[in-house]
């Protein structure tokens, strides 16, 4: 339409004359809200069109964001989560050792000469030998034929010493023998080990011996190797044998032979006195 007529400065003015009188009249009488509306409804899906790539970007881009959030989050509450599942085991494996500790130490008690703990580190898989080992040796003034004890009773002796460990016979070793007495009256005798871990054998005590299931049998103190009085076993079953002079009598050894992890090495005081007598002292020494 302004292919002729008036310059393009004159139609220009005329344009923005035109323009501000409709926005005014717009602005005061509202005459073209229903002009407006109809339009956005037309303009509307070019608009949607027009941001969707936009709009379609931020919405990958924040997806993929939570989504690379929320599985860094999830492996580093699962390693935390395992972080913490170790330390409450260890936690309890601590608490399970500190028991044991204090049971070992309360049974000490009993003990009224050196006493050292020592820890099991080995232990002989032959069934026919109860053998163990511990962290102590002659560095430690561990000797040959030294009690082994536990929290609950007499574990062994110790028949090897080296410098850094040494180790001990268990008391159910189908080779050791321990000197014991019924606790209820006295009665001494020896108990043999059988070659199982929950059993000892009395094969000396006649038929009419006064012993009894449920006795305990403690250290005899006989033979100068175990201290007296430790507990060692309870007797478990006692069966007369009329076509023999003895009685076939079993015990169950009171200590944890199966699962002590710490032990009391024991200086008796019939050694003590040995070192005693086998160090002279200063007036004997040249």
């Amino acid at each position: 339409m302004f292919t002729q007529g008036p310059s393009l400065t004159v139609r220009l003015v005329v344009l923005v004359l035109i323009s501000i009188l409709l926005m005014t009249l717009d602005h005061r009488q509202q005459h073209l809200s229903a002009v407006r509306s109809s339009l956005s409804i037309v303009v509307s899906p070019i608009q949607f069109l027009v941001d969707l790539p936009g709009n379609l970007g931020s919405w990958v881009t924040e997806n993929l964001s939570t989504r690379r959030t929320l599985l860094e989050d999830n492996a580093r509450l699962r390693s935390q989560h395992l972080l913490l599942e170790a330390q409450i085991q260890k936690t309890a494996a601590l608490e399970r050792e500190n028991r044991r500790l204090r049971e070992l130490l309360g049974s000490s008690f009993k003990v009224s000469d050196r006493v050292l703990i020592a820890e099991l580190y080995k232990v002989d898989l032959d069934p026919y030998k109860h053998l163990v080992r511990v962290n102590k040796g002659s560095g430690d003034e561990v000797y040959i034929d030294q009690p082994v004890l536990d929290s609950a009773g007499v574990m062994g002796q110790i028949i090897e010493v080296n410098p850094i460990y040494s180790t001990a016979r268990l008391i159910t070793d189908s080779s050791q023998v321990i000197p014991v007495q019924v606790n209820r009256n006295g009665l001494r005798t020896i108990a043999v080990g059988t070659g199982s871990l929950n059993q000892l054998s009395l094969p000396y005590l006649p038929n009419h011996a006064d012993i009894r299931k449920g006795d305990l049998l403690i250290t005899s103190g006989l033979g100068g190797i175990y201290p007296f009085g430790y507990p060692v076993a309870v007797v478990m079953d006692v069966v007369a044998d009329p076509g023999s002079p003895f009685a076939h009598i079993t015990a169950a050894p009171t200590a944890h032979l199966d699962r002590s992890r710490e032990v009391l090495l024991v200086w008796s005081g019939y050694n003590l006195e040995q070192d005693e007598i086998d160090t002279p002292g200063p007036e004997a020494r040249p």
